[in-house]
């Protein structure tokens, strides 16, 4: 029977209810705070983002944010929103100051719908302008005006405060991790010289731009001091790394991280391999230049053009709008090639210094060639019996509006793999099966990568084989038993990510799946539990005896088990590493040869444990 179709069939949404139904149209996924672009952040982000504009144009050098349990508040000291408009701002589709390009002119945001999606999805929406000694205050729910707040004076410092709590019938149990809001400040002020931001008590500041990015975030020797060049609206700084292998970009549009590149992106790769051919007069292999760059690029557009809402990729091709002004293209390409050659000229130890590394990349591809001829032929044959890979139908580097789900689960021995394989999502949802433990690469050259099947295998099956650019999923889920073996899998795999393809981690790709321990259940209700402590709160909410089962391993899940902890309900605890951390010396010392540290470190640590466990 068809569904009758009729005047009642139509209906107009509220522009909240709009957003609300179809979130991710404006914030791409939700999720639940364990991935950097899960929704709660991309919210935190659209609010800094008005403030950044006001620095930009010239008012309020200090931004404060704090973050207290879900409840994020945003304060700028720039010139406050007209006081008339404040409720408008932010509650009326296409309404803001930035379609005035003399305002604005080379704003992050430009559709005025921003701070819009971060009141529609927030269960408390407060917002409050202060200028020329009056203010004007406005609260929402879930997009909805609860409060409007009559003018009064206030003889305060002008400016915009924003606070918001994410709706949780949106977003679900999510939480915040620290980690990823201090590396998008840290972005914030390396873009914008002069700024300071107030994270919960911390201060952050930069006085070198890029320079300053890249040294915080390299953790591997480099081959030659890093360069770093700046001319109008252009900055770049960049080195090659002495130890890890694939190309790592930190790009930018206008203060907005570009993670998946665009137009600015492969104009600088571009020119950049041009301009080292013209330079030493060869012509090297395009790759034997790129292997081991570590890239920070921002370019300032006139209206860009973003290929979606949450702006991860440049498409605009001029700096001006309808196609005005020089290209992107011409614009670097002259800038680039111009600088780099003065500098290079100028400081010829750096220069001597990146041609060793590009005759290095040169003679390790030409070893490699037959090795990697080998390996493709192998994975080919494998590919035909489909023995390790259960492919899914959308993948993170094609342009579809379920790429940021896209997830590759690892996971070891037929019964595990085979449950998650009959419970996964088929469109967004691979598994990669391991037999037995992988190989301790620590040490190793990448020689092992491609001689290794698994690991040949694996990388072939992520796409990463040149750079992360190709990467086939959004999310790579390590997911093994939570016993002494699974344990030892997992640090085996992440040792294997570190050493030869460490941009995935540091770009917030890998993450653990965390899988319950405990079922717990009456005739009424099952609980699932990730612990100890959920194990007695969920007994105690059963009240009684309900019967308790121990999981002792993946295989142990039924597939429709299974469905629930990798669906909706997915808990992901994310592999990050941390400031200062060297990567070298965190595998020496945990997969290196043993030492006297190391078996008192486990000794410690298991004396923890033990004491921690319900005995």
């Amino acid at each position: 029977m068809s569904a009758n179709y009729s005047e009642d069939s139509i209906r107009t949404l509220e522009w909240n209810e709009h957003i609300r139904l179809r979130p991710g149209m404006y914030i791409g996924k939700l999720g639940d705070g364990s991935s950097p672009d899960d929704g709660i952040y991309v919210l935190i982000k659209e609010v800094i983002d008005n403030s950044i504009d006001e620095f930009v144009m010239g008012f309020g050098k200090t931004i404060e944010i704090s973050i207290d349990d879900k409840q994020v508040t945003v304060r700028d000291y720039g010139r406050g929103i007209p006081l008339g408009k404040v409720i408008d701002c932010v509650s009326k589709i296409n309404t803001g100051a930035k379609y005035d390009s003399k305002v604005f002119k080379k704003s992050v945001g430009l559709n005025g719908v921003g701070t819009k999606a971060v009141n529609a999805l927030s269960s408390y929406f407060a917002i409050q302008s202060i200028r020329e000694g009056r203010s004007k205050k406005a609260v929402f729910e879930s997009g909805k005006l609860v409060d409007d707040v009559p003018e009064k004076d206030n003889t305060g410092r002008k400016g915009t405060i924003v606070t918001f709590v994410p709706d949780e019938e949106i977003f679900g149990k999510y939480r915040y991790i620290d980690d990823y809001i201090e590396k998008l400040l840290w972005n914030y002020v390396f873009l914008n010289r002069g700024l300071t931001i107030n994270f919960n008590g911390m201060k952050l500041h930069a006085e070198n731009g890029l320079l300053d990015l890249l040294n915080r975030n390299i953790d591997t020797p480099i081959c030659y001091p890093i360069i770093h060049l700046q001319e109008d609206d252009l900055e770049f700084a960049f080195t090659h790394s002495a130890t890890q292998y694939s190309e790592e970009y930190f790009s930018f549009v206008n203060g907005q991280h570009t993670t998946q590149g665009g137009t600015h992106q492969n104009a600088f790769r571009e020119t950049l391999t041009k301009t080292i051919r013209d330079f030493y007069k060869k012509d090297f292999d395009s790759n034997d230049i790129k292997t081991s760059i570590i890239v920070a690029l921002s370019i300032k557009v006139q209206e860009p053009v973003f290929e979606s809402q949450t702006k991860t990729k440049l498409g605009s091709l001029n700096l001006e709008p309808q196609g005005k002004g020089p290209s992107i293209r011409n614009y670097i390409a002259d800038i680039l090639k111009r600088r780099l050659d003065n500098y290079l000229h100028m400081n010829p130890d750096t220069a001597e210094a990146l041609l060793r590394k590009i005759l290095q990349s040169e003679k390790e591809r030409k070893d490699m060639a037959s090795i990697k001829k080998l390996a493709k032929e192998r994975v080919k044959k494998a590919s035909l019996h489909n023995k390790k890979l259960r492919d899914c139908r959308i993948h993170y580097n094609e342009n579809h509006e379920r790429r940021l789900e896209t997830t590759l689960f690892i996971t070891e021995g037929d019964s595990a793999s085979g449950s998650i394989t009959k419970a996964r999502d088929v469109n967004t949802q691979a598994v990669f099966s391991l037999k037995g433990k992988p190989l301790n690469c620590y040490g190793l050259t990448k020689k092992i990568v491609y001689e290794n099947e698994e690991f040949n295998l694996l990388q072939a099956a992520l796409n990463i084989e040149e750079s992360l650019e190709d990467l086939r999923y959004n999310n790579v889920v390590i997911a093994t038993d939570a016993d002494v073996d699974g344990m030892h899998i997992r640090l085996l795999l992440i040792t294997f990510f570190l050493q030869f393809f460490p941009d995935l981690v540091r770009n917030g790709h890998l993450y653990i799946l965390q899988t319950p321990l405990f079922r717990v259940r009456n005739k009424q209700k099952t609980i699932y539990c990730y612990s100890e402590q959920e194990k007695r709160d969920a007994v105690e909410e059963l009240n009684g005896k309900p019967e308790i089962t121990r999981f002792k391993g993946l295989g142990e899940i039924s597939p429709d088990e299974f469905g629930a902890f990798i669906g909706t309900s997915i808990r992901l605890d994310p592999v990050l590493l941390k400031k200062d951390l060297i990567i070298k010396d965190m595998l020496e010392f945990y997969m290196g040869k043993n030492t006297p540290d190391r078996q008192n470190f486990i000794i410690d640590n298991l004396r923890v444990e033990l004491d921690a466990v319900e005995v």
